[in-house]
């Protein structure tokens, strides 16, 4: 989960980065992070972070193909003019980050369960319970000025959050969650491992019992040496990938 230099992508990184998205798409289907037709995951593929793929607006999540996502200049005045426009909270939403966020390469927004849990609390913060809640430690931004739809101007208001690097998970208070990443595997690895340790943590309290609780030095000594783990986000996506193909799935067309 290093940080990357970032560099404008050829043709064929670009190919291969249409594929790993909609990989992710499929998955978090299957996995039934999605909501309905709705949220986003997109992908800066210049060095400046403004041009962005996307997934194209109100496909269902299990559809959407690397062929089918949508290029997207944040800059352009026009792009809800286009005849295959983004889904209008997604271009308020991403377009703002990828605007105003340089950092941002990858950014995916879901509703998943737990997590949407989370961010419906009074008190959204993660604590660090265990070795997953563990990687968040001191990690996460929680926004606590919902505004209503992502829209542009609350686009820009949740994209003002994510100005420190350090930042790359936020909890959208009353909305949802988002996740940035250097790469999509890394955005996605982080995605998932918010949403699990999510899960833990409304488990635990559930049981209505007393929370063991890991000190902050623990924590951040996990968090780091996640950070630094050789190589497991590209794994997991690329096993995903090989999953997908083994089973016939289009994704990649």
């Amino acid at each position: 989960m290093k940080d990357t230099l970032a560099a404008d992508m050829t043709e064929a990184e670009i190919a291969e980065a249409r594929r790993d998205l909609a990989a992710t798409l499929r998955w978090a289907a299957r996995e039934e992070l999605h909501e309905a037709v709705a949220n986003h995951f997109s992908l800066a593929v210049d060095a400046a972070g403004r041009r962005f793929l996307m997934n194209p607006n109100q496909r269902h999540f299990a559809r959407v193909r690397a062929s089918d996502l949508l290029l997207i200049d944040a800059d352009d005045p026009a792009t809800m003019d286009r005849p295959d426009a983004p889904d209008p909270t997604a271009w308020g939403l991403h377009g703002a980050i990828h605007r105003a966020v340089p950092h941002a390469r990858c950014v995916m927004h879901l509703h998943p369960p737990y997590a949407t849990v989370l961010a419906s609390l009074q008190d959204s913060r993660l604590p660090a319970i265990d070795q997953n809640t563990a990687i968040f430690h001191d990690r996460v931004v929680i926004d606590e000025g919902y505004g209503g739809m992502a829209f542009e101007a609350e686009g820009a208001r949740c994209a003002a959050l994510l100005a420190d690097p350090r930042h790359k998970t936020m909890v959208m208070g009353s909305h949802g969650v988002l996740t940035l990443g250097d790469t999509v595997a890394d955005c996605w690895n982080r995605m998932w491992y918010l949403e699990r340790a999510c899960r833990t943590y409304v488990m635990a309290l559930q049981t209505g019992r007393p929370i063991r609780r890991l000190s902050d030095a623990v924590a951040e000594q996990v968090a780091r040496e996640t950070e630094d783990y050789p190589g497991q986000a590209d794994r997991f996506l690329s096993e995903i990938r090989a999953i997908l193909g083994a089973e016939g799935s289009d994704y990649a067309d």
